[in-house]
């Protein structure tokens, strides 16, 4: 149990946000649920006896100020981040208290890394984009696979999922980020981002999940935001995302996820492969567990206790692998996640 702190939660209400105040509420923290909308954020605190709720937008700086008084820290989990993101930092250096989201838009990360590097450092705040499954989970697993390797050549992260039924936030934020980017698609090659016409589809490959997934179909050069979590403290040049096929049609069809157990989570599973090469040496990292969205929380709210409890490696803006200790962070999350031990091989394999 925690320490009683009060953790701010912008977007309360909202898929994720749900999932984040109940893992605050049971690692012994208080939420303190925020947003724009009161009728909701009522409804949300009916349900949780005991929790108070301040309404807030991103737009009116002062309403944000009032919300995060009093807090330790503010979780962001209202997208698009593109919108919400830098407000909400502004707000939390003025309040000097971490910031932690759970953005998976790759510009809206950019630009954090960008805007806020060198203020959240003067200011000594922790500032930790993309603290969630797309950009901190594979993060932590890429470097927790590099081990004492300083470079690597390649990395890769591949996303198995049963299915994937998004969210209506997930939607406006992909929606977002393709605006942001002229409908081109983007990857991670040479050291840089790289943005590109996509004329004839992303390619497709088979890749070898671990048992029981097995040898699926997945779309390359399907970019997620790893690609800004990992270049941001690893010199690997050539960081790739994938993500199998069906889980992908899933996505274009648009069905909402639905809950089949108490904690509200939806039945969708997950294996999340890393491999990192150098040279002729690979090295392999492997995530399993149940719903993309549910085990958020559990990612976001660790790195708040980390951070509130100093067991943090740098300040300012920094990703998972970065600021934390990215193994142990792992360990610490065995009740949500099943990881692998690293496996080293020397055999030459095609990715």
């Amino acid at each position: 149990m925690e320490s009683g702190q009060v953790v701010a939660v912008f977007g309360a209400y909202g898929h994720t946000g749900r999932f984040g105040v109940t893992e605050l509420r049971d690692r012994g923290f208080f939420p303190l649920l925020v947003g724009r909308d009161a009728g909701k954020l009522r409804a949300l605190a009916a349900s949780h006896p005991g929790l108070e709720h301040r309404v807030a937008s991103v737009d009116d700086p002062a309403s944000l100020d009032e919300a995060l008084r009093g807090a330790a820290a503010v979780v962001n989990c209202a997208g698009p981040f593109a919108s919400t993101a830098a407000p909400v930092i502004e707000a939390a250096l003025r309040a000097r208290i971490p910031y932690v989201d759970v953005a998976a838009e790759i510009e809206a990360n950019v630009d954090t890394f960008r805007h806020f590097t060198d203020r959240a450092r003067s200011a000594g705040v922790a500032v930790v984009p993309a603290m969630a499954f797309y950009g901190g989970l594979g993060d932590l697993l890429v470097t927790t696979a590099m081990g004492d390797w300083t470079s690597a050549d390649e990395a890769h992260v591949a996303y198995g999922l049963s299915s994937w039924h998004p969210t209506a936030g997930t939607l406006a934020s992909g929606s977002v980020s393709r605006d942001r980017r002229d409908g081109r698609r983007v990857r991670y090659t040479g050291g840089r981002l790289e943005y590109y016409d996509d004329e004839g589809g992303l390619p497709t490959l088979d890749w070898d999940f671990p048992a029981p997934l097995g040898r699926r179909t997945v779309l390359a050069e399907f970019t997620m935001a790893d690609v800004v979590t990992v270049p941001s403290h690893l010199s690997i040049p050539q960081v790739r995302t994938y993500m199998t096929t069906d889980a992908a049609r899933d996505l274009a069809a648009a069905d909402a996820p639905a809950p089949v157990d108490e904690r509200g989570r939806s039945a969708q599973t997950f294996v999340v492969d890393v491999v990192v090469r150098s040279g002729d040496t690979r090295r392999r990292v492997v995530a399993s567990g149940q719903d993309i969205y549910a085990v958020s929380a559990p990612l976001a709210v660790e790195a708040v206790h980390r951070i509130l409890t100093g067991r943090t490696r740098t300040s300012g803006v920094a990703s998972a692998g970065e600021i934390f200790d990215a193994p142990d962070f792992l360990r610490a999350l065995s009740a949500h996640l099943s990881v692998t031990p690293r496996h080293e091989s020397r055999v030459p394999q095609a990715v």
